[in-house]
């Protein structure tokens, strides 16, 4: 994969490696230090060096290797599969589970399962994610799609791009939205200044990110949404939220996990605390199909951890029969 940039006046006398550890987010600045060192990096056309600054109107060019795994291997994990075909498989991925390897998690992945299961994937000779498009973080629940042939993988890939996949999610969050039932938040994202393991909207070089939302129903001091994204910034909505003041319930990293409110009942830190993980999940996916161009829609009920906690912040009584927490229903 090439990216290639164009030094604005604001970046002017940067480091090199601060100011593409920036601009591309997804890349550490060890990272970008490691591709300048093997001359996979090119300003104006040649290689420079990682302490070199920048300068305004340079052209900045890097080349990001597909990263190869010191062992990939199969293994038979459970999957919950909600469609497959020869081109496609989508999965409801339950929280706690890892989508690819990485440093740290080399095997116990969602991939590592899909390889068991499918017997091979696109790029698997030598590709850290195979057939993998997009991701979940590893404490969301819900739909993810894969790619099970190349064909498939660059529609899938143009789709997400273009920004055609229908996404949504439910989050139960801190508090009530007595500004609006719905909206949307237009804030950029990208990396924290401070933390490089958080994301923010206090980014200075942070990309443009849409999350809509409305409110399905309130809970006493928190409230149910129903969110859609416009763009797939990492950690977008749990970012967004927490920036509005209404973090996910159970999120650590981005302010869920203790602030609660003096309005939350008694044993809400308990319960929030056993959930374990923020309370999102990926409830509706919908794409074209990369062979019939058939649109495909598919919804997962609301993960049961998260309806357990409803169920004890409305006072611990059992929904009556045959009702649903929204995001239930068919797939």
């Amino acid at each position: 994969m090439r990216q290639r940039l164009e030094v604005g006046p604001e970046a002017a006398g940067r480091r090199i490696d601060v100011h593409l550890a920036h601009a591309l987010p997804d890349l550490s600045r060890n990272r970008i230090q490691c591709l300048i060192r093997e001359g996979r990096v090119r300003v104006d056309g040649r290689v420079p060096r990682p302490g070199e600054r920048t300068r305004p109107g340079s052209r900045i060019e890097v080349e990001v290797p597909e990263a190869i795994p010191a062992d990939l291997v199969a293994e038979d994990i459970p999957l919950d599969v909600v469609y497959e075909d020869p081109s496609v498989i989508v999965v409801d991925k339950p929280a706690g589970l890892v989508v690819h390897p990485a440093a740290g998690n080399p095997r116990g992945t969602l991939v590592n399962a899909l390889l068991h299961h499918c017997g091979s994937l696109p790029g698997i000779a030598g590709v850290q994610r195979p057939g993998i498009v997009h991701r979940l973080d590893k404490g969301t629940s819900g739909l993810l799609v894969v790619a099970k042939d190349d064909p498939a993988l660059r529609s899938l890939a143009a789709q997400f791009k273009a920004h055609t996949v229908d996404r949504e999610y439910l989050a139960l969050v801190v508090g009530r939205f007595k500004e609006s039932p719905a909206g949307q938040f237009d804030q950029p994202v990208g990396r924290h200044p401070k933390d490089r393991k958080r994301m923010s909207v206090a980014s200075r070089r942070g990309r443009s990110a849409l999350t809509r939302y409305r409110v399905e129903r309130e809970i006493g001091a928190f409230s149910l949404l129903r969110l859609s994204l416009g763009t797939g910034r990492t950690h977008q909505i749990r970012v967004h939220l927490s920036a509005a003041g209404h973090p996910v319930v159970g999120d650590r990293v981005y302010g869920g996990q203790g602030a609660l409110g003096a309005s939350a009942p008694a044993g809400a830190g308990r319960w929030v605390r056993a959930l374990g993980r923020p309370a999102l999940h990926a409830a509706v996916l919908g794409f074209d199909h990369p062979v019939t161009n058939a649109r495909m829609r598919f919804q997962s009920p609301l993960a049961g951890d998260i309806r357990a906690l409803l169920e004890q912040l409305e006072g611990g009584t059992p929904r009556p029969s045959g009702s649903q927490v929204p995001g239930g229903g068919a797939r």
